[in-house]
Parts: structure tokens; C-alpha cells; sequence
């Protein structure tokens, strides 16, 4: 069985990676992590230096993650890919083509106060609005099954 794993190092993708453990170990499943840098949108060495930076926070990250599943046993492979998020998870499961597609759902929750909560819904619509989420782009397009795990 192969496993690809959308993860990006944060909260989310670390509980989303240990829940896939759980949920799928016994199985001795392959684990792919796909992590994806957006690519800079102007030529800056600003810019540059942001994206860089960002890759190889993603590299070690990943590389992280694939060090604990090895000592769980599992076979580990990592791809880093840099463009659009879910056109590039899109593209590595008509390429790799995985069982299973897991990724973490983003958290409702804000860890600050009303004002907070509220500007960061108010932002998350705008964005979905605008550029759709991760997930609902992968759920209409991705022809493999497709497991979003929440946050908690």
C-alpha cells in the first residue's frame, strides 16, 4: 500500500502524519511525503532569499518526518515540489499514483481572541473565495480515495 501525505511541517500535517501512522501502520504501508514551496512571484533576491528559506524549512521538515517513520518501521519517500500547492499534489498522484491521499484540514480555530477568530474567518472566506482551499480543489480533481483529517 502506498500513502502519499500532503505535509508542509506544521501542526496540522504532523497530526494528520501521526493519525496516518495510527490509523495505517499495521498495514506497512509506504509513505510518501509531498511537500510544495510556492515559487517567488517576482525575481527579488528578497524574494529569493524567502524562498529559500522556505524550502529548505520544508526540506528539514520533511526530512524529520521521514526519520520518526523510518523508526516506525515504514518505508519513507520525500518530494518537494514548487508551484501552486494543489496542482503540484495534484500532479505527484497522477505520477506516483499512491492509495491513498491524506492531508490535514486547516483549524477553525484561532489561538486568539474574538477579534482574531474573526478576522481570520472573515480571511479564510476571502481566500476560498478567491483561490479555493487545498482540499476542496484535490476532492473534485484526485483519482485516488482522498482522507481529510481534521485538526484535533
Amino acid at each position: 500500500m502506498k500513502i502519499m501525505v500532503a505535509y508542509d511541517d506544521s501542526r496540522n500535517a504532523r497530526l494528520a502524519l501521526a493519525q496516518t501512522v495510527t490509523l495505517f501502520k499495521a498495514l506497512a504501508p509506504q509513505i510518501v511525503l509531498i511537500s510544495v514551496v510556492e515559487e517567488p512571484r517576482s525575481n527579488t533576491s528578497v524574494n529569493e532569499d524567502k524562498f529559500n528559506e522556505e524550502y529548505e524549512a520544508l526540506k528539514t521538515g520533511a526530512n524529520n518526518a521521514a526519520r520518526l517513520l523510518r523508526e516506525e518501521g515504514l518505508a519513507v519517500e520525500i518530494i518537494i515540489a514548487e508551484g501552486d500547492a494543489r496542482k503540484m499534489i495534484l500532479r505527484a498522484t497522477k505520477e506516483r499514483v499512491p492509495d491513498l491521499l491524506v492531508i490535514a484540514r486547516h483549524s477553525n480555530e484561532s489561538d486568539t481572541g474574538l477579534v482574531g477568530r474573526a478576522l481570520t474567518a472573515l480571511v479564510d472566506e476571502i481566500d476560498y473565495m478567491t483561490f479555493g482551499s487545498v482540499s476542496s480543489f484535490l476532492a473534485r480533481r484526485v483519482e485516488c480515495p482522498l482522507l481529510i483529517l481534521p485538526s484535533r
